[in-house]
């Protein structure tokens, strides 16, 4: 039984600092995950999941803007192990019931504190072990765990503000400027000249929500976005269910449906740039008609799959602009003025509420400041092992998950990696596992940790200085290669001479 259970050693209490076996950071979609993982593959370890905010749901707890949903299907974003019944692409409160399930089914309430934020983690070699310091969010209480394993859950970007630019004027602006990842409770918009400035998921789920509240929204985009707008249901899914098999073989057998699709299809994104291109821009025009001035709005300029690319449910962002009562300007801002935008071919947007929906801030391992032997960690000095685990760092994995597959599929992968380790470690009597480039690899050139002409999008592409870095071989690399990984993550050598044991 773990210190939490046993209700010995609080942290906070005489000074003592609570131990477990494993500590998770986060509790969203990966934290909720590792917990699983680790009550049923490794019952005996004890485990703590911290996360500072007031609840579990990470991304679906942090955004509360106006349809909030997913970009990629539920049945492969949600977990392997719990069937997803609804609609492919669900909402933020959906998603939020189906993780609560999860927690309450797989008792993981009792593990998980609210409101604590970690501030620093530090390995000593000597005792083998990582101690946390950190404060309660609700009460600056200072906080302090220890534990044998780390395991960092805790997202991609900054949940407390997200990333505006800097324009000319904005002062001047009369109305509100509203980022989503901060939506006002009390912000109404109804009857009122919206401008929403970006061209990217979440642009497409605020304009299809709010085009029948506002008088008119306008998408303001410098470059386009590829959209690929389908149906909001899977029909083998549907045909399934009419035959009455039960839902975790549906799961299973739609999962493997959809990642074989997405495999061929990124595949063909690849091979055959121009078709897939075509592809995308006819189904844009299937809803706005050969009339719509598609090359302009949106015919990006980048090739597919070079950036996420959003499924749009139904086509709504384009039935919206359909009807009129949503329009796009592809233009680059001037300045802000007190009644709207002034934009570059000297055209105004006037607007009552401005939506910066530019995206986030890239958030290296929750800003937290690591030491090993009280030396300071700078990731960027680091090369990563697969994407999850840093040379010179040892018992940690970062969940990192895929931008061209569904997030959670790697919450899974790692989930099985981490608890096999674990158990390896055990069952030789190992402390500690710290990944190491061997003597062959140490003069490889060090390369940012995304190729950008792989991969681009700008939240990346603005923090890439801060990540660690990659050699060109694929075990010193995240690949984004799912359908590779699921294949070679349970092959993985845990003797391999990149694995240094203490």
């Amino acid at each position: 039984m773990g210190q939490a259970e046993n209700g010995k050693n609080r942290s906070g209490q005489n000074g003592a600092a609570e131990h477990f076996d494993v500590l998770i950071v986060g509790a969203g979609i990966s934290g909720v995950g590792a917990g699983y993982h680790l009550t049923h593959q490794c019952p005996d370890k004890s485990f703590v999941i911290v996360e500072d905010q007031e609840d579990f749901g990470g991304t679906w707890l942090t955004h509360k803007y106006p349809g909030i949903r997913s970009d990629s299907d539920l049945h492969t974003f949600g977990y392997r192990f719990k069937p997803w019944v609804g609609p492919p692409i669900a909402t933020a409160d959906e998603i939020r019931t189906y993780m609560g399930e999860v927690i309450e089914e797989n008792d993981l309430a009792r593990h998980t504190r609210y409101q604590h934020k970690i501030l620093t983690a530090s390995w000593s070699e000597k005792d083998q072990r990582w101690t946390l310091s950190g404060v309660r969010e609700d009460t600056d209480e200072p906080i302090a765990f220890t534990a044998n394993f780390l395991w960092m859950c805790q997202g991609y970007y900054h949940h407390k503000e997200g990333y505006t630019p800097e324009w000319k004027g904005m002062d001047a602006f009369k109305g509100p400027i509203v980022h989503p990842q901060t939506w006002p409770e009390d912000l109404d918009y109804k009857d009122k000249k919206v401008v929403v400035i970006g061209s990217g998921a979440t642009a497409a789920t605020i304009i299809p929500a709010m085009a029948n509240d506002c008088s008119h929204i306008t998408m303001l985009q410098r470059s386009p976005t590829y959209f690929r707008p389908g149906r909001n249901e899977i029909e083998i899914t549907e045909q399934l269910r009419e035959l009455g098999i039960q839902e975790d073989w549906i799961h299973e057998i739609t999962r493997k449906y959809i990642l074989k699709e997405q495999d061929e299809f990124t595949r063909m994104c690849f091979e055959h740039p121009e078709d897939v291109k075509e592809e995308l821009l006819n189904g844009v025009r299937e809803y706005l008609g050969s009339d719509y001035d598609i090359k302009t709005h949106f015919t990006p300029k980048y090739l597919p799959w070079r950036q996420r690319l959003a499924f749009v449910p139904d086509g709504d962002i384009f039935q919206g602009i359909a009807s009129g009562k949503a329009s796009v300007v592809t233009d680059e801002i001037e300045c802000f003025t007190e009644k709207g935008i002034l934009l570059r071919s000297g055209e105004t947007l006037e607007a009552d509420i401005i939506i910066t929906a530019t995206g986030f801030d890239l958030s290296v391992l929750g800003d937290i400041a690591f030491t090993v032997d009280e030396k300071p960690v700078d990731f960027s000095d680091t090369v990563t092992y697969r994407g999850m685990m840093f040379t010179g760092l040892p018992n940690m994995v970062w969940v990192f998950g895929y931008f061209r597959a569904s997030w959670t599929l790697r919450v899974d992968l790692l989930g099985d990696f981490v608890c096999r380790l674990l158990k390896h470690m055990d069952a030789t009597g190992k402390t500690s596992v710290t990944p190491r480039l061997r003597p062959d690899e140490k003069d490889l050139p060090r390369l940012p940790w995304i190729d950008e002409n792989n991969f681009n999008p700008g939240y990346m592409l603005r923090s890439m200085h801060l990540m660690p870095k990659r050699l060109d071989k694929r075990e010193w690399q995240h690949t984004q290669d799912y359908w590779m990984e699921k294949d070679e993550f349970p092959e993985i050598d845990l003797e391999g001479d990149e694995f240094v044991y203490a």
